[in-house]
């Protein structure tokens, strides 16, 4: 399953190596050109009708992960987030350090170390580490050197008929949407941005963007899900199983209201279900793509997927399959 390599894939912001090069391999199946710029984005370009307008589909394909940044005289690393983590979530959690994937796990003081005051605070990130196993600092330092980065180390898997689970969701969904896409032709002239250091300062859409400067542009992202208990409805941000979202105002940007309508157009004829995302907060690719040169109209289609940012995600397929058929329909209005 294509969505599970890209999801088990390393590709942490600046290190996307192995998930680039998976992603040229799949792309390169299809009839496209495939150029990677200086940062590392790679664009796949697939020629449409003379004349028509450019069209430019981004995903970000680089992932949340850890960083080594001090070993101990122990051999145990020393570590930072690359991205947005919840630090209360990485106890006892099992990574993958560095492109040999060296398996480790996340340690702290056990809890019948910990005082009354300790149980009840978050651990800070210099009362973590990872532990690989090492000796001592000189095996440590042997096998990893500093700055390298760490992955979760989730297997993907089905919970359900419907119902994935995976690490890096956000935004492998939305590659695997962009190499869907890319299979089919269309009139316009299409270009597939998959993106990198998304998760660190929208820094690759910016530069992707100059180079294309399309006509205009849809981020397709892993987004924000919270229907979970002991959250009301209206916090729920996005909901599983519900449909693509359609973004109308984040951190970032403001969505071109004529790209957000000509998509409502299109999943009403098609009877393809959506929601709206309801939240303003975060952002995408899109905040740097219009801003780029002399401003590029943008929308976002989104995927919604539960606990993103953490050692393992859930969405739907039912979602996924619904977000490619909607951008799909998008493009042949063209």
């Amino acid at each position: 399953m294509l969505l599970a390599r890209l999801s088990e894939a390393a590709g942490v912001s600046g290190q996307e190596n192995e998930i680039r090069n998976l992603i040229k391999t799949e792309a390169s199946r299809t009839d496209v050109d495939i150029k990677t710029d200086a940062l590392g984005n790679v664009l796949a370009y697939k020629q449409g009708r003379q004349g028509a307008p450019t069209v430019m589909l981004a995903a970000h394909m680089d992932e949340v992960g850890l960083m080594v940044v001090g070993v101990e005289d122990s051999g145990l690393l020393r570590f930072k987030p690359v991205g947005g983590i919840d630090r209360r979530v990485l106890i006892a959690k099992q990574v993958l350090v560095g492109p040999e994937k060296i398996p480790g796990v996340i340690g702290s003081k056990p809890i019948h170390l910990q005082k009354r005051d300790e149980r009840n605070t978050p651990f800070q990130w210099q009362e973590l580490y990872i532990d690989i196993g090492a000796k001592d600092k000189a095996e440590a330092e042997k096998l990893v050197p500093l700055g390298t980065t760490a992955i979760f180390a989730t297997n993907f898997q089905k919970l359900s008929d419907e119902i994935i689970m995976g690490k890096a969701l956000d935004d492998r969904v939305g590659c695997n949407v962009l190499l869907e896409l890319l299979a089919c032709d269309y009139d316009c002239n299409l270009v597939c941005a998959f993106t990198v250091q998304e998760e660190v300062g929208l820094r690759g859409a910016g530069v992707a963007a100059y180079t294309v400067n399309p006509d205009l542009a849809l981020v397709i992202e892993g987004t924000t899900a919270s229907d979970v208990p002991d959250v009301p409805e209206h916090g729920h941000a996005t909901s599983v199983g519900k449909g693509p979202a359609l973004t109308i105002m984040d951190r970032t940007s403001i969505p071109a209201p004529r790209l957000v309508e000509r998509l409502q157009q299109v999943a009403e004829k098609k009877d393809i279900p959506i929601q709206f995302r309801r939240a303003t907060t975060g952002g995408t690719d899109a905040g740097k793509i219009q801003l780029t040169k002399g401003g590029i109209p943008v929308a976002g289609v989104s995927v919604p997927c539960r606990y993103i940012h953490s050692p393992a995600s859930v969405a739907s397929l039912s979602d996924i399959k619904a977000t490619i058929h909607l951008v799909k329909g998008f493009l042949e209005t063209f």
